[in-house]
């Protein structure tokens, strides 16, 4: 297996359990991303209600941080996160009543697409499917959100801009040995 592989998706739907699973049956490295500490060290939690231009800068610092990981790993390897998540979620914090600058959003959507672009030849959308049980310092259990963000990552996973291939893990796959060889089989 010879590819860069992003898993997209809500937060609490299994990538980090999958993508581990996948670098361990496949040899490839797990890459590892750390959204919470570019949050932490800008004094700010994801959950934060943020104005727009705060919102923009920490999640170009977020995208920013995440390909200086990615551009440290020469050939294959899968990760948790990608662009593609990082907009949705940007996305799914505008509001009706939100004040948004689109000049400045329009850049940091065309920097996600250049980085998922830049470093993803393959992007699986791994939907809410598996029981959730609560944890502490894990994010909300807010099914409601959740489908709202995984509406958002299908639809960017199908955008002109993205040349990387997509597929969309069924939501009825929730067992961990079938979901690695769906992820496989649809790559």
């Amino acid at each position: 297996m010879n590819r860069r592989i992003g898993l997209c998706g809500s937060h609490r739907t299994g990538k980090t359990t999958l993508a581990v699973a996948v670098a361990k049956k496949f040899g490839i490295p797990f890459v590892k991303t750390d959204t919470s500490r570019v949050f932490a060290e800008n004094g700010l939690h994801p959950s934060d209600p943020m104005d727009f231009k705060t919102r923009i800068r920490i999640q170009h610092l977020v995208v920013n941080a995440a390909s200086e990981v990615w551009s440290s790993v020469s050939g294959a390897f899968i990760t948790d996160r990608t662009p593609i998540d990082m907009m949705a979620y940007t996305l799914a914090d505008i509001q009706g009543q939100t004040d948004v600058d689109f000049k400045e959003l329009e850049g940091y959507i065309d920097h996600c697409f250049d980085e998922t672009d830049k470093f993803f030849s393959h992007l699986a959308i791994i939907q809410p499917a598996i029981p959730l049980v609560y944890e502490e310092g894990k994010a909300a259990l807010n099914l409601a959100y959740m489908e709202h963000l995984n509406i958002l990552i299908i639809g960017l996973c199908q955008d002109k801009r993205l040349s990387a291939d997509s597929a969309v893990l069924s939501r009825e796959i929730i067992n961990l040995k079938l979901r690695i060889a769906a992820l496989v089989s649809d790559f």
